[in-house]
Parts: structure tokens; C-alpha cells; sequence
């Protein structure tokens, strides 16, 4: 049995195993490696979060974007230069190489209870037994679709996590819905990749970052009233970056609003230029229904004054965002999904990371409900890997091991 094992190798669950490694706890990880990133965004993205934001933890913090990029001559800047979907992917597989070189590239299928622990079935039938499990799962089991769309074929409508290619697209008529950076990116994308693109979204007027100037000289008030932090400038995004231990302290119902309205849909400075001006935009209206006719999709929308707009579309792509809700976790087992408290479909968790369920724990977006906004994002990583590690670690004592090799294995003493 072996003592921890972690779902999913994204910047969450490599960022723990190179903790936990460093830390000489055995465990083994499973995953595709940056599977989210790699299968589930359009290809020539950028990240809308600063360079020193777009990180991946190990706990010497001896190998950072920063130093990948000089290392391969990749033009970066802590602000000021987006960075583009492909190389952090390539700084995702480069730490996965220097320090999980021996993460198994399976995807686990089954996690059972047992009375010790857990039992994970893995796609290739191998059972694996572990005391305590760190679900690491990333985004893309929990895309929403609109109700008035989720039951048309998906031959018409699709999520925006379904694309990453976008050349099949090219000549055809596209709605993107939404008026967040994944649907404004991904409008921009499909423009320069030759679609006929509209773009619908409620708000009435899209939202981008300011574009930030390195060399603006900041007063000591500004930088006190807006200070930087890993979630964007602002003293409130400082305070959910720097403190989420406080933040699990609120009243629940403080805690779901922050997270539903904090930071709300914009898109970066980058995308400006991609899309207005290039592309049309209907702003301020909401889907009425939305029917097949023949080989199109035809929409009707309501504006807020009452009036109403039909446009008509091959395909209808929802960048609509992601709800948590562990029922859609399929490879729980029942048992344990039942098990399981909740709060608006998220897990409730400790200070630890544990969910009701001792020995399971949950990490990325399925925490951002208990821990706040900073689990949306990739720089939430560090944060979760120290803190859960330290956890894991309690009452126990390990061999350190060195983070770089993977054969030192730590053993309880």
C-alpha cells in the first residue's frame, strides 16, 4: 500500500508530488501530464496571469518560468509580456522531467473506499492501494453548458475546453458565448484561424486587464491602495492571494459570493486588438432557446429592454466556465460521492485540504469554495503544495529525499 496517491498532473498535482517527494513521503502520481492545458485550450492562447503568476511549485523554488525562458532564450518579464499557452506547457513537461520522472501516464478510472484507505482502479486494470488520496483534477470535468443548449446535439454545440484546433472551423459560421478571457480568446483565435465569428454575452460590454507598464513609477499610496498580487492588482485580490487560511475562516455565504464575483469575466490587454473592432459583437443580450434547423443552430436572444434578436450559426461553442460539483467526479464511487459533504456541489474542506471523507483530499478549482479565488488559478499551487504536504507529513516521520531523485524514497522512521 503505498502511503499517498495523487490524481492528475497539472501545475496543482505536480507542484504537491515535488513537495511531498522533497518532503520523503511515498506516493505515486497519475495523470496526463499539463493534460488541461495541452488538450483542452486553443493553441496560440496566452495566459491571461503575469509571468511571475503562471508558476509551478517545487520547494527550493530552484526552477521557476523565469528560468526556463532564460534557459531557452523565450522572451519573458514578471509583467508585461504574456505568456503563450505552448511554453508554459513546455515549462509544465520540463518540471514534470526534472522532478516526476517517473509519474505513470494512466488515468485512474475507479477510487474505492476500503477500511484502511483507498483502492484506485487504473485504464489499464492495475489496482492500487493507497492510505490517502489528493484529487488534483483540474477543470474539465466540471465545464457547464447553458440549459438551453447542454441538450442539442454536439454536433451544433460544443464547450470551449473541446477546442484545440481550430483550423476545422475555418469558413464555418461560429457563436461563442461568453464574455470571459476563454471566450474572448478563443473568438479572437477562430477569427485569425478564418471562422465567421459572432461573439454573444450578457454583460454589455466586454472587459480587459490594463495593459501594465514596467516602467510607470508607482506612489507609495497607489502601491498601497492597489498593490500587485498573484491574482491581478487590487487590495482585495492581495488579501485572497496572501491569505486564504483567513478566507476559510469566513461565513460560508461570504465566502460563496467572494468566489462567484470576484474577478469576473474580462479578457487580458493582449486580446483587445484580436477582437473588437474585428469581430461582431452582441452585447447585452441572454439565450431565449436555441433550436436545430436542418445544419444550423438557430438562436433566439433577449436584450435587456425586452426586444428580441435571432442569429443563426453551424456551430454554437459555450465558453461558459466551469462549475465544481464532485456527482460529476464519475470515478468516485458512489459510496464515497455520497460520503461526501458539500457546499454548492464543491467539497467542504479543512484547513488541509480534507474533504468529510478522512484521508481524501482535494486540490485546484474543487477548493476554491473553502480557500477562495486563488484556486482558479495556477499560482495557487505553491500555497497548496506547502500546506497540504505539511499536513500529510503530521505526526509522521520520513527520510528527507532529494526532489531531483525520484529513487530516493522516503520511509516512515
Amino acid at each position: 500500500m503505498v502511503d499517498v496517491a495523487i490524481v492528475g498532473a497539472g501545475p496543482y498535482g505536480l507542484s504537491v508530488a515535488a513537495h511531498l517527494r522533497r518532503s520523503g513521503v511515498p506516493f505515486r502520481i497519475f495523470g496526463r501530464p499539463m493534460d488541461s492545458w495541452l488538450s483542452h485550450m486553443p493553441k496560440g492562447m496566452m495566459l491571461k496571469s503575469d509571468g511571475f503568476a503562471s508558476t509551478i511549485d517545487d520547494p527550493e523554488q530552484s526552477f521557476t518560468l523565469k528560468q526556463f525562458c532564460s534557459e531557452r532564450g523565450i522572451p519573458y518579464a514578471d509583467t508585461g509580456i504574456p505568456v503563450r499557452l505552448d511554453t508554459f506547457i513546455s515549462f509544465g513537461m520540463a518540471f514534470k522531467e526534472k522532478f516526476l520522472p517517473d509519474l505513470e501516464n494512466k488515468l485512474v478510472t475507479g477510487i474505492d473506499q476500503l477500511s484502511d484507505g483507498f483502492q484506485l482502479t487504473l485504464e489499464d486494470g492495475e489496482k492500487v492501494k493507497a492510505r490517502r488520496v489528493v484529487l488534483a483534477v483540474g477543470i474539465t470535468h466540471f465545464a457547464y453548458l447553458p440549459t438551453g443548449l447542454a441538450q442539442l446535439p454536439d454536433k451544433f454545440v460544443s464547450h470551449s475546453f473541446q477546442h484545440t484546433d481550430l483550423e476545422p472551423q475555418r469558413g464555418r459560421r461560429v457563436v461563442v458565448l461568453g464574455a470571459g478571457a476563454s471566450a474572448i480568446d478563443l473568438a479572437g483565435l477562430l477569427h485569425e484561424a478564418g471562422a465567421k465569428v459572432q461573439l454573444v454575452a450578457r454583460r454589455t460590454a466586454l472587459a480587459f486587464h490594463g495593459k501594465p507598464d514596467p516602467n510607470r513609477q508607482r506612489s507609495l499610496w497607489q502601491r498601497l491602495r492597489h498593490p500587485s498580487s498573484g491574482l491581478g492588482p487590487g487590495l482585495r485580490s492581495r488579501i485572497y492571494s496572501d491569505a486564504p487560511h483567513w478566507f476559510h475562516r469566513l461565513p460560508k455565504r461570504w465566502r460563496l459570493a467572494i468566489v462567484r464575483k470576484h474577478l469576473g469575466p474580462s479578457g487580458g490587454w493582449f486580446a483587445k486588438e484580436m477582437v473588437v473592432g474585428k469581430i461582431p459583437l452582441l452585447l447585452g443580450y441572454t439565450l431565449d432557446r436555441a433550436e436545430v434547423e436542418g445544419d444550423h443552430v438557430r438562436q433566439s436572444l433577449r436584450a435587456a429592454d425586452g426586444s428580441k434578436h435571432a442569429i443563426e450559426a453551424d456551430h454554437v461553442i459555450c465558453a461558459t466556465g466551469y462549475r465544481p460539483d464532485v456527482d460529476r467526479l464519475k470515478f468516485l464511487s458512489s459510496q464515497l460521492r455520497t460520503k461526501l459533504k458539500t457546499i454548492d456541489g464543491s467539497p467542504v474542506l479543512s484547513l488541509d485540504f480534507e474533504s468529510s471523507v478522512p484521508g481524501l483530499y482535494f486540490v485546484g478549482v474543487a477548493a476554491a469554495n473553502s480557500f477562495g479565488p486563488l484556486m482558479r488559478f495556477a499560482y495557487g499551487a505553491g500555497y497548496t503544495a506547502r500546506n497540504i504536504t505539511r499536513a500529510l507529513t503530521k505526526g509522521r516521520a520520513y527520510s528527507k529525499a532529494s526532489v531531483s531523485n525520484p529513487s530516493v524514497v522516503g520511509v516512515a522512521e
